[in-house]
């Protein structure tokens, strides 16, 4: 079975593909497109990592491509619609530069404090000015950090270790969570106007893009000092340019641009208060060694035993049962993604039930892709199905698993409950076929949906003349009603509720006129 490694590996990486019996290693770094277009005809393994572009033209070349290990976290470079299309599991290595990613963080914080990359120029340039150079303290300052996940947590840990106050900014985590870390839960405006020091651990999505821009710049304490070693994009370059020119912000250390390597003309190149790295955050000889190393054992591992662990496109199973339970896994993360659109942030406790035949087969996967449907409308494309029991552990979220034989008039179900702020909300689904999925339950609700599209959820009373009104508001707006279904809790004065799949998306002034009815309780738009 031959592995193409298009990229540098260590060598401990390399070893272990020479020393398994039945593997043929192909180290071809650096290697041209053209090139590797032929390397790659017969390849059934590929790592990579950030420099091969591995995309339709690739995969279209690779003929027996069963599996790519991407040594390291993003795979930004992988076209995974293409490797889906091809049936390749993209496996990518989650955990191995997290603690370089923190220890990095906080050497931005240090040197961002006390000015050491000035100072070192200075004393090379022949100078020996110690005023000009004078920093500040960080015992007793105030660190803000946006986004407490895996990274996120290791830096506030390490900074309470440091005498630091923390202040911790994370929708999704519990306030429980973070009193035990030794930090305090606060409100993104009240972190921006206590913080000293100002890190950054989001995903980059559509709500934190520039999150620290022009407007959120000018609520940070003065003199405030931030750091970025997550993402480009999450700072409005220009605008954190301005603040430091107009003393509001004292300096920045930033390690991603939100274009890299950043423009020639980027302000912040020009200012002595900001100290740039060239995204090197996992640069670490420890942690090259440790995702060499696990990339190299999880390729092997599906190549020789067909186990799938840190997959990106499906859930870790062996590679028989996968076509088997592939459609439970859908129906999980469909009912994941559509409780998550339906509930209220701050998640407490997750239960999930399993009854019937899906009982039967293993649950640990499939609680995988119900978490991952779950947290992703929360928390972005950072989510898959490696860290999404993590990232909802880290948060404090309890999750418990429930096994009945009895599927209440179904061949198999799955029902996920949500706690969250005092409420408790429950959807159910079954396949039927074996492969047809279907939303069956709402609360105590029972219909029969498919979960696709643009799904309208409406509760409201029963009574005559509202799916009228309904009909009417989307026909105005020239919006078609594909499919609906309709449940009564009770008889007729009720509550109902009402699953209306349409053709586009309903604008929201749509859906403010359709609450504003006296007899609709509330209209979420779900995307499925």
């Amino acid at each position: 079975m031959k592995v193409l490694v298009s990229d540098k590996l260590s060598a401990e990486g390399l070893r272990i593909f020479e020393e398994t019996p039945g593997i043929e290693l192909d180290y071809r770094p650096g290697a041209g497109r053209e090139e590797l277009l032929e390397l790659i005809a017969d390849a059934e393994a590929l790592v990579v990592r950030a420099g091969t572009q591995v995309n339709a033209e690739l995969f279209e070349a690779a003929q027996r491509l069963r599996v790519i290990g991407r040594a390291g976290i993003g795979v930004e470079n992988v076209d995974l619609a293409a490797a889906n299309h091809k049936g390749v599991v993209v496996m990518n290595t989650p955990f191995g530069s997290a603690i370089t990613s923190a220890e990095h963080t906080l050497a931005m914080l240090l040197a961002l404090a006390r000015n050491i990359p000035g100072a070192d120029r200075a004393v090379k340039d022949g100078g020996w000015s110690k005023t000009v150079f004078t920093g500040v303290e960080i015992s007793g300052k105030t660190l803000g950090v946006v986004g407490a996940g895996k990274i996120g947590r290791l830096v506030v840990e390490r900074a309470v270790g440091l005498k630091m106050r923390v202040l911790v900014h994370d929708p999704y985590l519990s306030p429980e969570v973070v009193r035990q870390l030794g930090a305090e839960q606060v409100g993104f405006s009240e972190l921006l106007s206590r913080s000293d020091f100002i890190t950054l651990h989001v995903p980059l999505n559509s709500e934190t893009f520039q999150l620290l821009d022009e407007q959120t710049l000018a609520k940070v304490k003065p003199g405030c000092r931030i750091v970025n070693c997550a993402q480009g994009g999450l700072i409005d370059e220009v605008a954190l340019a301005r603040a430091i020119g107009a003393g509001h912000v004292a300096g920045a250390a930033l390690d991603v641009f939100a274009k890299e390597p950043p423009e020639s003309d980027n302000p912040l190149l020009k200012l002595d208060q900001v100290i740039c790295t060239p995204h090197i955050r996992t640069s670490s000889v420890d942690a090259q060694i440790n995702i060499s190393v696990q990339v190299a054992h999880q390729v092997v591992d599906f190549l020789t035993r067909g186990v799938i662990v840190n997959a990106l496109n499906v859930p870790s199973v062996s590679a028989e049962l996968l076509p088997v339970i592939r459609p439970y896994f859908q129906l999980a993360e469909k009912l994941g993604a559509f409780q998550a659109q339906l509930s209220p942030r701050g998640l407490q406790r997750v239960t999930i039930e399993y009854a019937g035949d899906v009982a039967d087969f293993p649950t640990a996967p499939m609680t995988m892709a119900l978490l991952k449907g779950l947290m992703a409308p929360l928390l972005g494309d950072a989510v898959n199905y490696v860290n999404a029991p993590h990232l909802t552990r880290d948060r404090g979220i309890a999750v418990v698993e429930v096994k009945n034989q009895a599927a209440e008039g179904y061949s198999n179900l799955i029902r996920l409950t949500v706690e969250a702020g005092g409420e408790r909300k429950a959807v159910a689904g079954a396949l039927f076929n074996g492969r047809d999925m279907r939303i069956v339950r709402i609360d105590d609700h029972q219909l029969e949906a498919i979960p696709e599209g643009h799904v309208l959820v409406l509760l409201n009373v029963d009574r005559p003349g509202v799916i009228g009104f309904i009909g009417q508001v989307l026909a105005e707006a020239n919006v078609n009603i594909a499919m609906m279904n309709l449940s009564r809790r009770t008889k007729r004065g009720g509550e109902a509720v009402s699953l209306i799949t349409v053709d586009s998306l309903v604008p929201e002034d749509v859906l403010a006129r359709l609450r504003g009815h006296e007899s609709i309780l509330s209209a979420v738009q779900v995307e499925l």
